[in-house]
């Protein structure tokens, strides 16, 4: 059994189901790029109709639509609120400054979530002319640095009131949106009534082989597509990969909810391990925990999964992540939670 490999790095490591190969076989393509491929526009619609937004463009990834979208609500010299865990500035290489000329004012949040008194906080005086002019607020849900949590609603609406009396753009980055969606009843709808622009991701939960969405305004994404031009994000024959995503939307959205349930079982067995120091509250597919060094080293607890060939991933900052996937079957689980019961001895 031990010889079964297991990857919980992260939940993009998935591989087309058989009904997704099939769909990306049959689909009809055009060129893109001339806006002429019927799978990709099918797509588009699909994503703007579920947000009730009025447009929708699809992009290589969630980083390429996050960028875009930052690029759309700011000028260089501006800056954006976001919390310090956000993906935005942590995990995108800089390209807030090297595609926008931005600087990120970092909030001190919880778990990735900050408060509407916050971000008021954060705002920089408009008048005030040696520092940068606020422009745009970013959130992210679910957090990705913060253990998949998901945002309180009626706070998004806080805030959202926040940004409307400073006249400033609010974007959501919903990389894993689909999954605070099942795990707390929302409609989508409700997101695109509160947003300025929202970023979604296929090739996560929902187990693409590659591809993001950025919705919003038409006025929006007419900037957004030659933004995506500029960056090298336009795409010929991509109905391949757009059916890959119609195909997701209708099959695979619902079942994140399996994930969700085996994530808070794997988070119930590292805390009844002795030297597992903390683990952050789980509510969707990412387990964050902590291991104390004095009992066992974080070194060698990884030496011991990856010896059952079990993979996980470093956060940095002694935290360790698991992220549970559509690969990630219910065999590989049983025997997951069994490795990690056999670990109490290390």
């Amino acid at each position: 059994m031990d010889t079964m490999e297991i990857n919980l790095i992260s939940d993009t490591v998935t591989k087309p189901s058989s009904g997704m190969l099939n769909a990306i076989m049959k689909a009809k393509v055009g060129d893109d790029v001339f806006k002429a491929d019927p799978s990709v526009n099918a797509l588009e619609e699909k994503v703007a109709a579920l947000f009730g937004m009025e447009a929708a463009l699809f992009f290589p990834s969630g980083t390429m639509t996050n960028q875009t979208a930052i690029k759309i609500h700011t000028n260089p010299g501006d800056q954006l609120i976001c919390d310090k865990f956000a993906h935005v500035y942590n995990y995108e290489g800089g390209g807030v400054s090297f595609n926008s000329g931005v600087s990120c004012k970092l909030v001190d949040g919880d778990r990735g979530m900050m408060t509407a008194s916050q971000v008021e906080a954060a705002i920089n005086p408009p008048d005030f002319y040696h520092s940068p002019l606020t422009s745009l607020v970013c959130i992210e849900n679910t957090t990705n640095k913060g253990g998949g949590a998901c945002w309180d609603f009626e706070e998004l609406i806080a805030i959202r009131k926040v940004c409307d009396s400073h006249g400033l753009g609010y974007h959501l980055d919903g990389a894993r949106l689909w999954n605070a969606l099942v795990a707390k009843g929302e409609d989508p709808k409700a997101y695109g009534g509160l947003f300025d622009t929202i970023s979604v991701c296929l090739s996560k939960g929902l187990g693409c082989p590659v591809g993001s969405v950025l919705v919003g305004k038409k006025e929006y994404l007419d900037k957004a597509l030659r933004i995506r031009k500029i960056l090298g994000g336009g795409m010929r024959q991509a109905g391949f990969l757009a059916a890959a995503g119609i195909y997701a939307l209708d099959h695979h959205v619902e079942r994140l909810a399996e994930d969700h349930f085996k994530a808070k079982e794997l988070g119930l067995h590292l805390e009844k391990l002795s030297f597992v120091k903390k683990v952050e509250p789980i509510e969707t597919n990412i387990i964050i925990f902590e291991i104390n060094e004095q009992k066992c080293s974080t070194e060698k607890f990884l030496e011991a999964l990856a010896k059952k060939n079990i993979q996980i991933i470093g956060m940095g900052q002694g935290k360790l992540r698991m992220v549970t996937h559509m690969d990630y079957t219910g065999d590989m689980h049983k025997h997951t939670l069994k490795i990690i019961a056999s670990l109490e001895g290390l």
